[in-house]
Parts: C-alpha cells; structure tokens; sequence
C-alpha cells in the first residue's frame, strides 16, 4: 500500500495518536462517529463521514446518555448544531428535526456572512478553552468540532455557493432530489410544508443573483456542468405535473386533511414552483450559459481564485494539508502499479465453471511477471472483456434493482458476524426519479430520518440498464448500504453517548474513506458472489484510485476534459459510455472525490495498528 505523505499532518493524525496514547486493551469496538448533510457539500448523497476506533478508555455515557464533557464545550456543540440545522432547513426535515419546515435555505450574502460570523464566534471560544480541563473525549470533539467550524467559515469566505450551478449540488438539484425523500409526520408540519415551498422563488431568485456575483469576477462555469444542469431541469419541466416530486411528501397516516394539501401543493407546483423553476433555467441558458467554460479549460485551475478554491477544497474533503501533485502521484501509484497487479492474479486463479470470464481469458499471454509488455497486454484484454463482454451487462431496470436488493439482503443478513453493534433502521432500494436519472451518479444513499419516519435508502440509476455493468452492482451495493454508508450512518444517528454535531456530521475522508474501506471488508467477510464480482471490487478500487489524478488533473494540472476520459479509458474497466458523465462529476464537485481513496487509506492504516495492538485478539 501507497502511505500518504508522512510529513503533512490530518485530523485522523491527532485521533490516532490519541489511540496510541490510550491503547485498546480486549477488542476492537466499530464505533462510527459522525456523518453530515450540508446542503453545498453534496446533501444528494449524504457524502459525509463517520467511523473511528474507539480505546476502551473512552468515558462511558452517563445515565441520562450522555457523554462527560467539560460544560462549555457542550455548550458550543449545542450551538453549533443549532447553528447547522437553522443553516440548512432542508436538511433539518432530511433528518427528521422539524423546527424549520417552514423554511428553504437563504442563498443571500447577507445570510451567509451572519453564519459565517456565529461560526467564527463559536471556533474563537472553542479554541480558548484550556486543555487542561479536557478529557480524552473532549480533546477529540474539540479537533473534530474545530475542522468543521473551520471549513464553514472558509466556504463561506471563498463564496462556493457562486459556483454552485452544477448539476450535482446546484440548489436545483438539492430542491428535486430532496423533495420526495422529507416526511411531516404531523398535520402542522406538512401544513409548514406548503409555506416552505412558497419560498422556491426566493430560494432560486438568490441562486441567480450569487451565479452572476461571480461571473462578474470571472468565476464562470464549465459548459458540461451548466449544459448538465439544463438538460435536467428541462426534464423536469417536461415532466407531468401530476408525477411532480414536491407532491411526493410523506404525510401524516390517516390523515383526514391529506387529499386537500396534495391539492394545494399541486397549485403551488402549477402556478409557483413550476415556473420559478422556468425561470432559473432561463437564467442559467441566457445569463451564466453564453460565459461557460470550453472543455478544453474545465478545470478551476482556469479561474482568477482557482487555485486557492481548489486547495481549500482539498482541505476540506480529505482534512490532510497534502498539495494537488501529491494526490495526483498518490493515485497514479495506486492506479498503475498497486491495482494492475491485483487484476492479474485474479485473472489466473481457477474460475467457477458457470464463469462468464473464463473463456475470454484463455486468450492472456501466459508470460513471467516480469514481462512488462505481456502484463501491460493482458490488463487491457482484462479491461476490454469487463468492459464489452454482454454477459456482463444488465437486462433491464428491474435487473439492477433485483441484484442490488440480494446484494443488500446477504450483506445483512452476515452482519451479527462481524459487528456487534447493528442500526435498528433497515436499508430499502430505490430507483433515481426518471427525471434526474440521466444527469445523476450511478448511485447514492439517503440516511434514516432519526424520528423513525423514514428508512435508509440506497438510490441506484436504472436509465440505462444495456449501459449498466453487472460486474460492480455488488461492490456498489455494499458502498451505499452495508456495510458501507448504511451500516455507519444509521448506528451513528442512533449513538446517545455523543453530541448531536459528531453524530450527523463529518468530513467527507471519514463517510467514503469507510464505504470504500467496507468495499474491501465485504470480501473478507465472503459477500461477492463470484470471481466476476470480485473483479468488481477491483474496478471499484480503480475508480476511485484514478479520481486522485483525473480531480487533481482536471483543477490544478490544467487537463481537458477529454485528457481526463482518456485517462480513465486506459487505466480503468469503467464502461466507456459511462465515463463521461464521471468526468463531469469531477468538474462540478472538484476535490470530493479525492475523499474515498484518501479516506480509505487512513482506515487502513488504522486497521494496521490494531492488528498489531491486539495481535491474536483482534
């Protein structure tokens, strides 16, 4: 394995040596920390993280289920998830707390400068609080709380939200994907519900208005990311009003009152949401459209600020002070050296009769490893049949959601194997809504609501299923469910011994670091079906490997966008038809992606230390 940079140091540094200091002395307890929803950050796929060692000196809840902290600290974590929830309405109801469901998030400079001022005021009293008077546990809520407060205040100094027309996190996209998932349990609340949605001409109005701040700085977008974001929001208009998202709400049971919102809420979609939503399109068209981006200039590295943007958001999503040109190498490490050599000795082991690969593989150059062209040969011969082979490729849509309900059910079903502590909220499949689907990620997971209203959800993209490589629906499955997302998110909501913040947020290293470290675990743990699942945990692995260079490629090496494709087609197995909107995932996140492989290694080498701590016990 590839180490990171030994020099630079992360928040996960501190909390390791903290586990050095503290060692386990009987077992190794699973306890996942924190996860998070923030609307900007990428509330579509809940991409934040949670899941540390936990010494078994950790202070033990008291009765009342809380943890010991020094009283002014509990305070500050108060009120910064106070903070957080009033920041964020939309994702307050997401969550299940419903004190402001009458409310859209407010786009406004104004608004996003007074929360960067409470932020600023809560990381002045946290960092002037004596260390002498915290415990083990407080020292690490503090550096976890510090980093989050840290990273609000530089979003909101650099002003993300004026580049956030992209298909992936624009306000757009956040109003539509969440807009199904919310429940109002209460009559009041889903009457709450009727005056939010009022609010999406505000809501969209401010996103124009932030868009053009920053185009008159030269802050402009790149033509595949807005021409994404229009060909979604066109969908949508096109879509008929009677299958409208909004309408979709989950409502009081037995609700006499119900019949009557949905009509309301189908005038509102009518004669209020449907055409603001007209109007946002048309902005974007006629005003942002005309200044975007050619693709040979995707990258942010082309913008005034790009560099400082992207080195914050590198920070941001890795929590590691590591530049662009050492996650670039990081990747190519792993992308060219570390994984190839994995394809090849899976390529050679003795396959099950029924495998679809077999006869495609009796074509591979029987050369000594140290035939470097042969090897090079047999890898792409290896990519070629994952990637064209029909037998891999899905029927239909009720073919993938099928595969990844087994795929969900058996990860489950072995889960009191492994893990002591299981979530008490199941995991559903769902299909992305047809009207997002085409511009959408292959898949995402949505978190339980923590009133119990709602499950997890695994979101898998059904669009085009003869596109659809069955070889990593298994591997993706246990990403997005368990014992990926799902298993960590949803026992992180439920934990009582910590405060609120550290049980619904993250950085984003920690919640896909963890989802691709379980990618890994679920083999260990004899989930994939056969050899061609296991090749597509390694496809997986390549994914996200390439990522370090394609991301860091595209926003600080000035790559184009199809230099960023060709690099993907050639060093991956990911289906060339599927490559493109990957890509331009990159161009409307940058830095998010760098999380997975970043993150995964930290577990890693978390693993590694208490396999040597614990030595037969572990």
């Amino acid at each position: 394995m590839c180490e990171l940079p030994a020099p630079r140091r992360c928040v996960l540094d501190e909390l390791r040596e903290i586990s050095v200091t503290h060692p386990p002395t009987q077992s190794w307890v699973e306890l996942p920390t924190s996860c998070a929803t923030s609307w900007r950050s990428g509330c579509w796929a809940y991409r934040r993280n949670r899941c540390s060692v936990a010494p078994e000196s950790t202070p033990a809840p008291q009765a009342d289920g809380t943890t010991e902290l020094s009283t002014e600290l509990a305070q500050i974590c108060a009120e910064f998830w106070a903070l957080s929830l009033e920041n964020s309405p939309l994702s307050a109801t997401l969550l299940g707390v419903h004190d402001f469901d009458d409310r859209l998030d407010d786009l406004s400079l104004d608004a996003e400068q007074d929360h960067r001022a409470a932020l600023h005021g809560l990381r002045l009293r946290s960092s002037a609080l004596s260390d002498a008077n915290l415990t083990m546990a407080d020292t690490v809520t503090r550096s976890v709380l510090l980093h989050q407060l840290q990273t609000g205040i530089e979003s909101a100094d650099l002003r993300l939200i004026e580049l956030a027309s992209d298909q992936m996190d624009g306000p757009h996209a956040a109003l539509l994907m969440l807009a199904p998932q919310l429940t109002y349990p209460e009559p009041e609340q889903a009457q709450a519900a009727l005056v939010r949605y009022a609010q999406v001409p505000r809501m969209l109005s401010q996103a124009v208005q932030r868009f053009s701040a920053g185009l008159a700085v030269g802050r402009t977008p790149s033509e595949r990311v807005i021409g994404r974001s229009l060909h979604s929001l066109d969908s949508y208009l096109a879509s008929s009003p009677d299958e409208d998202p909004f309408l979709a709400a989950g409502l009081p049971e037995g609700w006499s009152g119900a019949e009557q919102w949905q009509s309301q809420m189908a005038q509102l979609v009518r004669e209020c949401i449907r055409p603001a939503f007209g109007e946002y399109r048309d902005a974007l068209r006629d005003q942002i459209a005309p200044s975007a981006r050619p693709d040979e200039q995707a990258g942010w590295c082309w913008l005034p600020d790009g560099q400082e943007l992207y080195a914050a958001l590198i920070r941001s999503h890795t929590t590691c002070e590591l530049s662009a040109s050492e996650l670039h190498e990081l990747g190519r490490q792993h992308t060219e050296v570390t994984l190839p050599a994995e394809y090849l000795a899976l390529a050679e082991q003795q396959p099950d009769p029924k495998d679809e690969l077999s006869a495609s593989f009796k074509t591979l150059k029987n050369k000594p490893a140290s035939d470097q062209n042969a090897a090079s040969d047999n890898l792409a011969a290896i990519f070629e049949c994952l990637r064209t082979n029909p037998a891999l490729r899905h029927v239909d849509a009720a073919e993938i959601v099928e595969l990844a309900e087994r795929s969900v059910a058996r990860a489950t079903q072995a889960l009191p194997e492994f893990f002591s502590l299981l979530p008490s909220s199941p995991c559903l499949v769902s299909p992305i809504p047809k009207f997002l689907a085409a511009d959408a990620p292959y898949a995402y997971y949505f978190p339980p609501a923590i009133d119990g209203t709602r499950p997890g959800t695994y979101f898998i993209n059904t669009a085009h299923p003869e596109q659809a490589s069955r070889t990593e629906a298994e591997s993706i499955a246990f990403h997005e469910a368990v014992p990926g997302h799902h298993l960590q998110i949803a026992i992180s909501q439920e934990l009582t011994g910590l405060p609120e913040f550290q049980r619904h947020d993250g950085p984003t290293a920690y919640i896909e670091g963890w989802a691709l470290y379980a990618e890994r675990l679920a083999d260990e743990m004899g989930l994939y079906s056969d050899r061609v699942a296991r090749f597509g945990m390694l496809a997986a692995d390549s994914w996200r490997s390439a990522r370090l260079v394609v991301d860091t490629g595209l926003h600080a090496h000035r790559w184009s966008r199809q230099r960023a494709i060709d690099y993907f087609e050639r060093h991956t197995p990911v289906p060339k038809d599927q490559i493109p909107g990957e890509v331009d995932r990159y161009l409307a996140i940058p830095g998010q992606a760098l999380s997975y492989k970043v993150g995964q290694l930290e577990f890693l080498r978390l693993r590694s230390y208490a396999e040597v701590a614990l030595g037969d016990r572990f």
